[in-house]
């Protein structure tokens, strides 16, 4: 049988990274016409939102555990058939309650595809290129914003809401053909997952601060961005048709900035990560300032900076934490990740939820200074570790 090269492997990876990506931020689009169905509040429709987070950050190390045995490929192929399954249940719900379990089953999906994947990605390439080919896979989610997202948004807006998950099953279908086909047979088994594991990676000090870094780093941008529709539409004015424009383009600077990201982190992670971090903080304040204003020019530059240094972070995050395993806990590697999976959703959930309290307390206006707080957070650890680090050499 003729191997597959490492190149389709991450080509699969991409495409189903691309299904997943289309189906955690469809929301996002659709939160306007989920109010409106289900007569909800906003805050109440962004649990589309930290709900799938929750799931994946429950879901990514109890099934990585779980699976450890598995065939690499079997476990892929299960992975989308539940992804399928999931987002079945979310078109066809009649109840808002129903959407909200349909969105868990695919967001488990989510976080297991994405801690053993990440893994992969790692390991087929050489190490110097490693932030690079995880970036790679991360294209598929990059390319969901770009397309997927506001393509699903578009099918929302001219049909309803539910076809849009229908749009998202076809692409599930797609993702399943892709790992049938160009995920190997003979991937390397982690085995069964030894639970003393988690006493190792929860008792260090520098993995556990990574994993709060990841959590507040990344979680920042979703107290802004789960309300960027409604803000997009209720605050700068913009009609729906336009928002879908605005965000096609906002995905292109979420492509642009995660190539970016995974380039910049190849070398010196943690400075390249606290840049990161200083530009985010500084488009949030930009978004909140052009929100003030009302101003549709100052807004549409807003988003498209917040497009490109929302993600940059990812590959660096993903990779650093995975560094300090091989360092500290190298038995552990694939239950790190998994981990940090959950930290990059427990960050979404915090994100989403400060962003409601936000939103129902006062107005989305104000949304992207309780993101600045959360990234605050995330630099004054990257400080503490910068410390710790230069402590040790």
């Amino acid at each position: 049988m003729k191997k597959i090269s490492p190149s389709l492997t991450l080509l699969a990876l991409a495409i189903n990274a691309f299904a997943i990506g289309s189906t955690e931020f469809i929301s996002v689009g659709l939160m306007p016409m989920i109010v409106n169905t289900f007569n909800i509040s906003l805050s109440q429709a962004g649990l589309t939102v930290s709900l799938y987070a929750l799931g994946v950050t429950v879901g990514a190390p109890l099934l990585t555990i779980l699976t450890g045995t598995w065939n690499r490929k079997t476990l892929m192929v299960s992975i989308m058939g539940l992804f399928i399954l999931g987002n079945l249940l979310s078109a066809f719900a009649p109840t808002f309650l129903l959407l909200l379990v349909g969105r868990v089953l695919a967001s488990l999906a989510h976080g297991i595809f994405m801690s053993i994947s990440t893994v992969i990605a790692a390991d087929v390439v050489r190490p110097e290129k490693r932030a690079s080919a995880i970036a790679l896979m991360f294209t598929g989610l990059t390319v969901a914003t770009v397309i997927g997202v506001p393509l699903g948004t578009f099918i929302g807006q001219h049909s309803n809401w539910h076809m849009s998950f229908v749009f998202i099953v076809v692409i599930g279908l797609i993702g399943l053909i892709a790992t049938s086909i160009l995920v190997p047979k003979g991937l390397p088994i982690p085995g069964k997952i030894n639970l003393s594991g988690l006493a190792r990676i929860f008792t260090n000090k520098s993995i556990l601060m990574s994993l709060f870094i990841t959590a507040f780093g990344y979680g920042g941008t979703f107290a802004a961005y789960t309300y960027l529709t409604p803000i997009l539409e209720g605050t700068f004015r913009f009609s729906a048709s336009t928002v879908v424009i605005i965000l096609v383009a906002y995905g292109v600077m979420v492509a642009i900035g995660n190539s970016l990201g995974g380039h910049l982190a190849n070398k010196n992670i943690l400075p390249a990560l606290q840049k990161m971090f200083a530009a985010l903080a500084l488009s949030l304040l930009f978004l909140f300032i052009s929100a003030s204003l009302a101003s549709q020019a100052l807004g549409l530059i807003a988003t498209l900076l917040l497009g490109l240094f929302a993600f940059m972070n990812v590959p660096g995050l993903q990779l650093y934490v995975v560094q300090l395993a091989e360092k500290f806990t190298p038995k552990d590697i694939t239950l790190v990740s998994a981990i940090n999976i959950a930290a990059f959703n427990v960050g979404i959930t915090l994100g989403s939820f400060v962003g409601g309290q936000i939103s129902k307390g006062s107005s989305v206006v104000f949304t992207p200074l309780g993101g600045i707080i959360i990234i605050l957070l995330a630099m004054f650890l990257i400080r503490l570790a910068q410390k710790d680090h230069a402590s040790k050499l």
